[in-house]
């Protein structure tokens, strides 16, 4: 959005609405977040959408899934971690828990223990290239001088994964993934396994809204997903970014147009 009075008053309810959405348990209706910014529901829906990427229910189950990811890794009991996450029964959670989770939360709680990953690393312009994959997609595309500390990258955030090196096929798919890279306005026709918190996830999500070839500031960035005065927190999520150039947080620079912090290295 732009800077005008009236675009900044817009991107302000939609951060207060998240604010009640992340505040509020049980979490409010459409129709009461779109009374609460004086707004008829369907014209909220489109805005909120419009600035986080999310539609308002997407973005609670978002935040419920987030809490269940932080009491899990804490090592909380995942009945207890679904409950007071604000789920109302297990059954509701277990339904997209997959997608959320990306594995069986007994499993993520487990450090992935039981879940296979294929990897496979490749040489690109940009130096060694690790690409992994599991039961929802691409989790993981980094950037690096060192292959093996690559794979030891992997191995800390899935460390009783089993990793499987990939066979002919997974090959091709990284083949795929190399000339996304060399050249980005081709575009990656594969499926993406994207999880994190939901502030995360509606930052990648207008990241990869930015065409090749285009910047963005941190600043504007913020505006873009409402939250005009998280653009600390922009920065955060751009650093935690596991799927290199695929959600394209190169392309955030400083408001001056200079080159800023780079999870994979400013040179790249």
């Amino acid at each position: 959005m732009n800077a005008s009075p009236a675009n900044a008053h817009l991107s302000g309810l939609v951060t207060e609405a998240c604010r009640r959405i992340r505040g509020a348990d049980p979490t409010p209706t459409l129709a009461e977040l779109a009374d609460g910014a004086g707004l008829s529901p369907s014209y909220f829906h489109r805005l909120f959408k419009a600035s986080t990427g999310l539609t308002p229910r997407q973005y609670a189950h978002a935040v419920r899934a987030e809490r269940v990811r932080g009491r899990l890794g804490a090592g909380d009991a995942v009945t207890e971690s679904i409950h007071a996450a604000g789920f109302g029964s297990t059954s509701r959670f277990y339904e997209t828990a997959g997608a959320r989770l990306g594995m069986e939360p007994r499993r993520y709680r487990a450090g992935g223990a039981g879940s296979e990953i294929r990897f496979a690393v490749a040489e690109c312009s940009l130096g060694a290239l690790l690409v992994a994959q599991g039961d929802r997609g691409i989790c993981a595309i980094t950037l690096g001088d060192d292959p093996e500390l690559l794979v030891r990258g992997l191995q800390d955030q899935f460390p009783r994964a089993e990793l499987v090196g990939g066979d002919a096929d997974f090959e091709a798919l990284v083949a795929r993934v190399v000339g996304f890279v060399e050249d980005p306005s081709i575009g990656l026709d594969l499926p993406l396994d994207i999880r994190g918190t939901a502030f995360q996830e509606r930052v990648w999500q207008a990241l990869r809204q930015v065409p090749a070839g285009s910047t963005v500031s941190y600043t504007e960035l913020a505006e873009r997903i409402g939250s005009p005065a998280a653009v600390r927190a922009v920065a955060g999520a751009c650093a935690a970014n596991r799927l290199a150039v695929a959600v394209p947080c190169h392309r955030v620079v400083r408001r001056d147009g200079d080159l800023s912090g780079y999870r994979w290295g400013v040179e790249r």
